[in-house]
């Protein structure tokens, strides 16, 4: 049967419709794998496509082409967060899943379920949990029961085990091209220019530009953390070491809030390098254009490009223990800007 975007529609995914339709056959073909391994860049709607393929699966309308209903009562006791078959699971205070978390949703999946098909556990961002807490959901991986599905979230497959990503169906989503997002935008109420620039400022992310537009504070922490990096890069040696100490006590151990911000930072290397080749390419930032294209007149391209690797480094060392006050002390001083 040929899947069409009316008939994903009650999946009420935005964009990523070929994981709709991909996910959807399965259901209509009885092909439900125990394992999905659902990848793309943060706040791009893995969380969402992970609990409507949850509600999908438990859902109790006969026609399986109208999961999930949202009416029955699995669907919207999945959808109020109290279905007692679908597991998140839990992170602690630092953001990050541990061991001890991932075996007892490992357990719980051993259970049968209470009143569904299936017993499914979610766990997100697993690429940044260390490589033994992962090995922890090896066995349930290896030897699943006939009624679990586990669906694991990652920014990057390429952090998963190996033997995780084998035994999993790959689900890689895409970011959502700008002008998809910014019709929502505008169909949610947003003005075109207005839209347009949170598009832009979205990277591709959907989640994000939907929280854009309805919290305000998701935009004014966008530019406090420009402003907070304009403030780094003026600063001299001693100033970027202070400033590096003042962000570590206000992140503390919340790795996912400097993730953000270090993102945040790499749209803004990323506009400032291709400003350095006059690039036709309108800028993420657009509203920093004049700051930017003064920024590439003072750095050649490769200060751009090494201040974009530098950048990534950072972001990639938040999937290890290492200190957070050493890797900005590091950061800082590899930014341009220092004789």
């Amino acid at each position: 049967m040929k899947m069409t975007q009316d008939s994903t529609a009650n999946w009420g995914i935005i964009g990523h419709d070929w994981a709709v339709d991909f996910l959807r056959r399965g259901l209509l073909n009885g092909r439900t794998r125990h394992a999905y391994l659902i990848a793309g860049a943060s706040s791009l709607g893995k969380m969402t496509l992970a609990r409507t393929f949850a509600m999908a699966l438990n859902c109790e309308q006969a026609e399986v082409m109208h999961r999930p209903c949202h009416q029955c009562r699995s669907c919207k006791s999945s959808r109020g967060g109290n279905n007692p078959d679908l597991i998140l699971a839990a992170a602690d205070d630092s953001g990050r899943l541990k061991i001890d978390a991932i075996r007892h949703v490992t357990r719980l999946l051993a259970l049968k379920p209470y009143a569904s098909r299936y017993r499914i556990a979610v766990f997100d961002d697993l690429d940044w949990v260390a490589p033994q807490a992962q090995d922890a959901l090896l066995k349930t991986l290896e030897e699943p029961a006939s009624y679990a599905v586990l669906i694991l979230l990652a920014e990057s497959a390429d952090r998963i085990l190996p033997t995780i990503r084998s035994r999993a169906q790959m689900i890689p989503l895409r970011p959502l091209p700008l002008q998809r997002i910014k019709e929502h935008l505008t169909a949610a109420g947003s003005d075109e220019a207005r839209a347009d620039l949170i598009a832009r400022w979205s990277s591709g992310r959907i989640g994000w530009a939907i929280a854009a537009l309805e919290d305000e504070a998701a935009l004014n922490f966008r530019g406090d953390m420009l402003d907070r990096l304009r403030d780094i890069l003026a600063g001299g040696r001693l100033g970027r070491i202070k400033m590096a100490e003042q962000m570590s006590r206000e992140v503390g151990q919340d790795k996912s809030r400097l993730r953000g911000i270090l993102e945040i930072w790499q749209t803004y290397w990323r506009d400032v390098l291709l400003e350095s080749h006059d690039s036709p390419v309108k800028p993420c930032n657009s509203d920093r254009k004049d700051e930017i294209r003064a920024l590439a007149m003072r750095i050649d391209a490769a200060g751009a490009w090494r201040a974009m690797e530098a950048t990534r480094r950072a972001l990639n060392s938040l999937t290890t223990n290492a200190n957070l006050r050493l890797a900005l002390d590091a950061l800082f001083l590899e930014y341009p800007g220092l004789d």
